[in-house]
């Protein structure tokens, strides 16, 4: 899938994608929460790059609980990136985040970063390299020793493993009451259009792109979560 596929995907999942995974909020509360700790060394005064953030969940929470902390919220698709926004009105956030529609490539450059969150994004850059290239992009926007939090949908899928988890993934799916042809188009993206790899091979793929060795801090079903620092010399 090329980058105006995804957009257009996206933008036509915009109106209903909060309330069709509401019930799968769980998982992303308590990938938040940890996200807390994982965040605590920062500057009351921290910028925070949010790379692909949807509708800007993770933005939202960390905006309410750091009221010094400012945002740059990058995001492809426009009616996601107007949600996002609009949320971040009604919460009394908007004026310390700045909102940039595209992908991380047009954001103009800048460095200084204190910490980024990269949420169920690389995944979908199917070559290897590209996927690298994405996260050294990132390195390149942080400060020296900046935290990356990323997580992304991750399995080794010829292993037995790989289809326990599946069969879990789908049910759990199934009972958040997604729609079953949706979770088959779902099931088929898997093989298609997302990027999944094994875990180990995720995060050497991180740290190729300038990071040090990433930390897994968080999983849940197939989505894992991997904690990381600028390295000293970023490509």
């Amino acid at each position: 899938m090329n980058q105006d596929e995804l957009k257009a995907l996206f933008d036509q999942q915009a109106a209903d994608y909060d309330a069709r995974w509401a019930r799968t909020r769980p998982i992303r509360d308590c990938l938040h929460l940890l996200l807390d700790s994982a965040f605590a060394p920062l500057p009351q005064d921290a910028r925070i790059l949010c790379v692909g953030l949807g509708t800007g969940a993770e933005l939202l929470h960390l905006a309410r609980n750091h009221p010094g902390w400012q945002f740059t919220a990058v995001e492809p698709s426009g009616a996601m990136l107007a949600l996002c926004r609009q949320a971040a009105e009604r919460e009394g956030v908007s004026a310390r985040c700045h909102f940039h529609e595209g992908y991380l490539e047009s954001l103009p450059a800048t460095d200084g970063f204190d910490a980024a969150t990269c949420f169920l994004v690389s995944q979908f850059i199917l070559d290897p390299a590209a996927r690298s290239g994405f996260f050294n992009q990132i390195a390149r926007r942080l400060a020296p020793g900046g935290i990356l939090a990323s997580s992304d949908l991750a399995a080794d899928v010829a292993s037995p493993a790989y289809d326990v988890l599946l069969r879990a993934w789908t049910s759990l799916m199934a009972a958040a009451e997604v729609p079953a042809d949706a979770i088959e188009r779902m099931r088929d993206a898997y093989t298609r259009d997302v990027g999944m790899l094994p875990p180990e091979r995720i995060a050497a793929i991180i740290a190729a792109g300038g990071f040090q060795p990433p930390v897994p801090f968080f999983q849940a079903g197939l989505i894992h979560a991997w904690l990381s620092r600028r390295g000293d010399h970023v490509p």
